[in-house]
């Protein structure tokens, strides 16, 4: 039973996270250019931690209590995106993100990659309805310690996930020694980030 529960919550989580989302494509990008990623990898994966085990606890419930506090987060994240979305267009269209492994380390700092990453993270309102509410109801079907094994099984899922993002993007480097990459790079995460915030925008959570 436990090792079902434990199978279920992984799945369920790995079928959330692993769905293409403005989180992971910053991932992504910063795994290309080896900017801090051991430090983005850890917040995004302990982030999820930390809401996956409060679902679980039951506190995922209260925030369907808050719509004020959801409606701020749609809009203040919609802002976010957007301005993300021009910064992508932006590079794509001077051909400034594109970088020589020697200069990526560098390019930005540990300061600004960890804000942005955080802001991608909670100022999303969907992570919350994902994790907190949706992998906490579904939780609820495995009783006593079956319901911790789902959680642990939806963590683990979310450290896979993201170490395996975050790094295994390094494989994909010397594609990207052609400056032309870092373009539709950029140009790709700038129609997806606009998108993702006109959708934000447009309809109920």
């Amino acid at each position: 039973m436990l090792l079902t529960a434990l199978i279920a919550g992984f799945t369920t989580g790995a079928g959330l996270i692993i769905a293409i989302g403005s989180q992971n494509a910053f991932v992504l990008r910063q795994g290309l250019m080896r900017n801090h990623i051991g430090i983005i990898v850890a917040i995004t994966s302990l982030s999820d931690i930390l809401l996956i085990t409060l679902g679980v606890a039951g506190i995922g419930l209260l925030v369907k209590e808050w719509p004020e506090l959801m409606q701020v987060l749609q809009f203040g994240g919609a802002a976010f995106l957007a301005f993300y979305g021009l910064q992508a267009a932006k590079r794509a269209w001077s051909g400034a993100g594109a970088l020589n492994a020697d200069d990526a380390a560098n390019h930005n700092s540990l300061k600004k990659a960890v804000l942005t990453c955080l802001a991608f993270t909670f100022l999303n309102p969907h992570v919350y309805l994902d994790t907190m509410v949706l992998l906490g109801s579904i939780s609820t079907h495995y009783p006593g310690l079956g319901q911790l094994a789902f959680g642990i099984g939806a963590c683990l899922a979310s450290v896979a996930w993201f170490m395996s993002l975050g790094y295994g993007s390094q494989l994909l480097i010397p594609v990207f020694n052609n400056p032309n990459a870092w373009r539709v790079l950029d140009a790709i995460i700038a129609v997806f980030m606009l998108t993702l915030s006109s959708l934000m925008l447009m309809g109920p959570l």
